[in-house]
């Protein structure tokens, strides 16, 4: 049998899930909306997608509002939330993924270390080895820091006998303290004037968004993310267990590493463009299939658009509460996270 042959879940009406879809959509554009307007100078949202307009065709709608709108809009806020739903789509298909080739629903970018793998990677390249690569070099030493902490947390379990689905995340978790360890060494051993961006840049933040930076994160997130839809039916497979999986002809070991390299890829990207931003692709995932069902041929979408709605209206959150202030957005993830992931634990507990 081929690789994409799998077992279904429970079918659940197309028309509901289209629905479902469509309703996700509008929410997006909505979100992403309320996104751009709001913040320390409040932009209406008819001036929002006026300056948008303009700019797909110039003299297109009269022009009303200032300069300075024209340029919160288009150069601060637009590049700002885009990045917010490239990073929340690309981490929640990631921890989508990650449940499903390791059986494990606490899976995590964040809590099996491959985030801290990516601030690692990132921080080496800030701080230390300069821009050897152009704009391409934090992104690449990102994904390598990544890559590395999967490796290591893989070899932990194995090491360890971590086969069960806890014991795989605690060997994460202790994977992240250690690399989170060497990563502020190297912050402490770096330059003084750029530690303190550093620092605030490891607590997650999208506020150095820029145009010019986007195309890496959207170009990683489809081109990766499609190939984990095109595998939705061998996730599907994985679910029920290696055994399983092994008779519809799919090679387990070798499609387990490449979803994790495949994630490390993605997870380091991210990171490189907005920091460390924990427990997004542990919550999502959950919440959609409550939604859809668990087949992944609808998980995956739902998640990359759960997890750009989420991750735009953390920010928007980060930009108001303490406005004129941004706190970083890794602190309002971390806050809801950490109460769903204690929810969760108790869930699995009753279950």
């Amino acid at each position: 049998m081929s690789e994409t042959t799998s077992i279904q879940p429970q079918p659940r009406r197309f028309g509901g899930t289209v629905t479902l879809m469509l309703a996700g959509m509008a929410a997006l554009v909505v979100s992403l909306s309320f996104a751009i307007s709001v913040g320390a100078v409040q932009v209406p949202l008819s001036t929002v997608w006026s300056v948008f307009l303009n700019k797909l065709s110039p003299e297109m709608i009269e022009q009303t509002w200032s300069q300075g709108r024209e340029a919160i809009v288009w150069e601060i806020r637009f590049p700002r939330a885009l990045l917010a739903m490239m990073v929340g789509a690309g981490l929640a298909m990631v921890g989508a993924s990650l449940q499903a080739v390791t059986r494990n629903p606490l899976a995590d970018p964040h809590l099996l270390g491959i985030s801290s793998g990516g601030a690692f990677g990132a921080i080496l390249a800030l701080l230390h080895t300069g821009l050897f690569l152009g704009l391409l070099t934090v992104p690449f030493l990102a994904f390598l820091g990544a890559l590395g902490a999967t490796v290591i947390v893989l070899g932990v379990s194995r090491f360890a006998a971590a086969t069960s689905a806890d014991r795989l995340v605690l060997a994460g978790v202790a994977v992240s303290f250690i690399i989170m360890s060497g990563a502020n060494v190297l912050i402490f051993l770096g330059d003084p004037r750029a530690t303190h961006t550093v620092v605030f840049w490891m607590l997650g933040g999208l506020g150095l968004a820029q145009w010019s930076q986007l195309v890496y994160p959207l170009v990683i997130l489809l081109a990766c993310g499609g190939w984990l839809i095109t595998r939705a039916g061998a996730l599907n497979a994985m679910t029920v267990g290696d055994e399983t999986a092994s008779t519809l002809g799919i090679p387990v070991a070798r499609f387990r590493l490449t979803v994790f390299v495949i994630g490390a890829m993605i997870t380091g990207v991210m990171v490189a463009f907005s920091g460390i931003i924990g427990f997004v692709g542990l919550m999502v995932p959950h919440v959609v299939r409550m939604l859809v069902g668990g087949d992944y041929l609808r998980v995956l979408p739902g998640s990359a658009l759960v997890g750009a709605i989420f991750l735009l209206w953390a920010d928007i959150a980060a930009r108001t509460v303490m406005a004129p202030e941004d706190i970083p957005i890794g602190i309002v993830t971390g806050l809801v996270g950490g109460v769903f992931f204690i929810w969760l634990l108790g869930r699995k507990r009753a279950g």
